[in-house]
């Protein structure tokens, strides 16, 4: 199995940036696809972005596109998530996930606990 933990969260006026982590362990972790998803009170939890890692190729959801970039570390078995130009609308808990199989807003195998983000206007 495989247990992810996120780091970097907090306040962070609109505009701002944020670098979220998310460190996992167990089975080998270059073998599964990474990403990151977010849920706001009293809304869905929604796909933001993932990695895989065959070949290191990124999906996006079309509202962070631009402001937002994924990366990972197989040494470090390290997930990252750079965030810039921040929004309010971007307020949330964020989520890592990881999976052996799926790329994008399918992944399930995996989830960490979730960090806080939260941008003032």
């Amino acid at each position: 199995q495989v247990q992810l933990v996120e780091s970097g969260g907090g306040l962070v006026q609109a505009g701002g940036s944020l670098r979220l982590s998310c460190a996992a362990s167990g089975r080998t972790f270059s073998r599964y696809a990474m990403g990151w998803f977010r849920q706001a009170p009293g809304k869905e939890r929604e796909f933001v972005a993932a990695i895989s890692w065959s070949d290191g190729s990124t999906y996006y959801a079309d509202s962070v596109k631009g402001r937002f970039t994924i990366s990972r570390d197989n040494v470090k078995n390290t997930v990252y998530l750079e965030m810039n130009s921040l929004k309010p609308e971007d307020t949330a808990v964020y989520y890592c996930a990881a999976d052996q199989r799926r790329l994008g807003p399918r992944m399930r195998d995996y989830w960490g606990q979730g960090t806080q983000v939260t941008v003032s206007p």
